[in-house]
């Protein structure tokens, strides 16, 4: 319930914090794409081919965990060997949940296209919240799947932080077999090129971006922070980091473009294995627009390269792995 003290911080559309801490995240932007916000109830029935589950994985935080499970041709079968993709929703880590429709929408698609278990994970949010809560969680839901095999991370910021974390971590059966950063949050205090220069979208401002991370991160951080700028002078060199493959998928005209790129540069002359897709023409998360999708041919076209990229990635390494069937 909104509370009627002063706003002390406004993220037009998203977000208001309240003089008393409290903070209402109703949608107020325009009525039209507000459906993409809502929540969609889980469904153990399938639907689409798709059936999810809610599910608690930690009681003293209240941590919960979305699964996606594709039908096979006859129903789902518990013996089908299946990759598992273990997601972390966007948001700047202020907003979003993995109920959302935009993220039911795509994971949807995604799991029935890769032939894959899905589990994403609600995570705590900032300012209630602040940086590595966030973090944690992902490490936390990480380590509820050590009896299952791992075969790929979506995800942003949060899936390098996790594969740091998990460096030297004896995690058989679980295998952390590569990571997926779709649009990553990557940040540095002194704003890119691509940031100062490029059009807003309507998923990402530099008003949002900047709000975000001072609602986010820990109190007296930069944006030089680890968890935003893994590749700089605060964080862990990344030569050190027994890291998997990575894909990083960039958008042309994303704000964040030049520093997404900039870290697949530093893992590159880290040694690291990283493949970058770039989606011409496309601005952050436009594979989360429904209604663009449906309306232009092109962002239909690359979100459904997206796709088939990730799933090309993922079988690759489940063939390394020698986890395909």
């Amino acid at each position: 319930m909104a509370s009627n003290n002063k706003i002390l911080e406004e993220v037009s559309g998203w977000l208001r914090v309240y003089h008393d801490n409290s903070v209402d995240r109703s949608w107020t932007g325009p009525p039209e794409v507000e459906f993409l916000m809502k929540p969609v109830p889980s469904h153990e029935d399938f639907k689409d081919g798709v059936a999810t589950r809610d599910v608690l994985i930690d009681p003293n935080t209240g941590l919960y965990v979305r699964i996606y499970i594709p039908a096979s041709e006859n129903g789902f079968h518990v013996q089908d060997k299946m990759p598992l993709i273990l997601h972390f929703h966007g948001g700047g880590f202020c907003i979003s949940q993995a109920d959302w429709y935009m993220y039911y929408h795509f994971y949807a698609w995604l799991v029935r296209s890769v032939r894959a278990v899905c589990v994403s994970v609600y995570l705590r949010l900032a300012p209630e919240h602040r940086l590595p809560a966030a973090c944690d969680d992902a490490y936390a839901a990480f380590l509820w799947l050590r009896a299952t095999s791992l075969g790929g991370i979506t995800g942003g910021n949060i899936v390098h932080d996790l594969a740091a974390r998990v460096t030297g971590l004896k995690s058989d059966p679980v295998r952390l077999a590569g990571g997926v950063a779709i649009h990553p949050g990557f940040l540095r205090a002194e704003p890119s090129k691509s940031f100062l220069e490029l059009a807003e979208s309507p998923l990402l401002t530099r008003d949002m971006v900047n709000k975000f991370m001072g609602l986010a991160l820990p109190i007296g951080s930069s944006k030089d922070h680890p968890i935003t700028c893994p590749m700089g002078a605060e964080a862990p060199p990344l030569a050190g980091l027994k890291l998997p493959p990575m894909l990083v998928v960039v958008a042309e005209k994303d704000l964040l473009r030049d520093t997404e790129l900039e870290y697949c540069e530093a893992m590159k002359e880290a040694g690291k294995e990283v493949e970058v897709m770039m989606n011409p023409g496309m601005g952050h998360s436009f594979y989360f627009n429904k209604l663009a999708i449906e309306a232009d041919p092109e962002t239909k076209a690359q979100a459904e390269l997206l796709i088939e990229t990730i799933k090309s990635f993922i079988t690759r390494q489940r063939d390394i792995e020698g986890l395909s069937d």
